[in-house]
């Protein structure tokens, strides 16, 4: 077991958690919020996606997004790109750290980018050596780990195969998502044991969606075999938008609070993380109801 007690909380509420929101947040709240995010504590926030905005409306807006957040000292602002036109329209507005993603289940990357695990892969192995040469952290995503919507479930030598693939490539940490939230300890124990065979602990994060109310026991498993990065969404916003009745991944609070419990240390401000959770929930109640007074007015 890693005897490290501080776990380092990456917040993918702006990005994982509100391209899964219906409600379709204004650039200003956005803003207001990645602001609020880094008042907390956190030292990693993904601030937005430049995937292409008829895939994901709701980060339509990230150029102007990630220019006009505060940048506050010795926090990450990584983006999801997805290919090379997102990774130079990442670049235009001063990106300094990018994510890039792929499935352990091929049957999910059909359905998500129509694309084979090997041709997901191939597609963002021009993104990275790029990233590389322009000095530029790239952190690499795989889904799917313990299950998946399409074909149930995920071999986890497929898992093993994508993330030795992603390290090798260059991914200073890879995140392994359990993006329909199927997962139990015990498959998660098993599942992360078999990857830290290939990659090591110290490069590895977990991703757990709360489906099933498993995230934080899933996650505590994870912790007891070494690892110290957490993924986690403020008011457990968001999911993923391919995969149906997947519901929000973990709240940031609960896991800070957890983490905070057994003696942890994420240099995390709890009131403060609530308090944002509080207000963000608020603003998408409020542009939610704004939402449906307008279209009933336009009826």
């Amino acid at each position: 077991m890693n005897p490290s007690n501080h776990v380092r909380m990456v917040e993918v509420g702006a990005r994982d958690g509100l391209q899964n929101e219906k409600t379709l947040l204004p650039a200003e709240v956005k803003i207001a919020l990645i602001d609020r995010l880094s008042s907390t504590g956190l030292q990693t926030i993904e601030a937005t996606s430049f995937v292409s905005p008829k895939w994901v409306p709701q980060l339509a807006d990230a150029a102007e997004v990630y220019s006009r957040i505060r940048k506050v000292p010795g926090v990450g602002y990584p983006v999801l790109v997805p290919n090379l036109q997102g990774y130079q329209r990442a670049r235009a507005v001063g990106v300094n750290e990018i994510a890039v993603f792929s499935a352990a289940s091929e049957a999910f990357n059909r359905r998500n980018i129509n694309a084979s695990i090997d041709e997901s892969i191939e597609r963002f192995m021009p993104v990275i050596a790029q990233a590389q040469a322009d000095g530029v952290k790239v952190r690499g995503y795989v889904s799917t780990v313990l299950g998946c919507p399409y074909q149930g479930e995920v071999p986890t030598g497929d898992v093993v195969r994508v993330a030795r693939h992603l390290h090798q490539l260059g991914c200073y940490e890879v995140s392994l998502g359990d993006t329909i939230g199927v997962g139990t300890p015990a498959k998660a124990r098993a599942m992360l044991r078999a990857v830290a065979l290939e990659v090591p602990m110290a490069a590895l994060a977990v991703h757990f969606h709360d489906t099933y109310g498993q995230a934080l026991a899933n996650i505590l498993a994870c912790l007891e075999e070494g690892v110290r990065v957490v993924d986690s969404s403020v008011s457990g916003t968001g999911g993923c938008p391919y995969a149906k009745g997947a519901s929000g991944n973990v709240a940031s609070e609960d896991v800070a609070y957890m983490l905070h419990g057994m003696g942890m240390h994420t240099g995390v401000d709890l009131d403060l993380l609530v308090a944002t959770g509080a207000w963000l929930a608020a603003q998408l109640h409020k542009e939610s109801a704004s939402h449906v007074t307008r279209a009933r007015t336009a009826a």
